[in-house]
């Protein structure tokens, strides 16, 4: 119960970001929807359709559909009527969703049969996947090529999360560990401003 109230939280909070990215583009009420669509159930589609898993989850599990419906609509009030939140806010919480869906991305693989390998990059393919077509769609390179440590976050809470089953882990324990991996490592990222190299011309 606990992980599905996370996995709620997490498509809200994605859902927000679409939002948010449609409002900065001055996009309609449409434009805001498809954003914030594609960025909370986006990557967890991509996955479901390369491992075989359809109907993808949300065309049986509606609720994700409501979710971000009404994630939407308090979000176009509250830019209409706007109220200073701590800086922190959104990205804690976006890290908090990352991490549930990575972990939900791997599961679900493993589920299907999938090796460990795969396991960890449909867990990178669920928690990153939507936010790479959220920002296509709006002409800007995705954000986990250009910004803080992200997607590497996930790489590694996968991989904590498929070496604790391999170490014949309780499932459960193993997807808290995987959580708690991405988590603290997104969480740094935030608090310190870690980033990769950046490769250029140097023109």
């Amino acid at each position: 119960m606990l992980l599905y109230i996370l996995d709620m939280f997490g498509t809200a909070v994605f859902a927000i970001s679409g939002v948010l990215l449609a409002s900065k583009l001055r996009m309609d009420p449409f434009g805001m929807i498809v954003l914030a669509m594609v960025t909370a159930i986006g990557g967890g589609t991509i996955r479901d359709m390369v491992l075989g898993a359809t109907p993808v989850f949300w065309v049986t599990q509606t609720e994700y559909l409501w979710v971000i419906l009404a994630t939407c609509v308090l979000s176009i009030v509250l830019i209409r009527h706007p109220r200073r939140l701590p800086w922190y806010v959104l990205p804690v919480a976006d890290a908090i969703g990352l991490a549930v869906f990575v972990a939900i991305g791997v599961d679900k693989a493993l589920s299907y049969g999938a090796s460990p390998m795969v396991a960890v990059i449909m867990g990178v393919l669920t928690g990153c996947g939507g936010g790479i077509i959220r920002d296509v769609l709006a002409r800007e390179i995705p954000m986990i090529f250009r910004t803080e440590v992200y997607a590497t976050a996930c790489i590694a809470g996968g991989m904590m999360h498929t070496l604790a089953l391999a170490a014949n882990a309780d499932v459960e324990l193993a997807s808290i560990a995987g959580m708690i991996t991405t988590l603290l490592i997104r969480l740094a990222a935030i608090r310190w401003h870690l980033s990769l190299p950046v490769f250029g011309s140097g023109k």
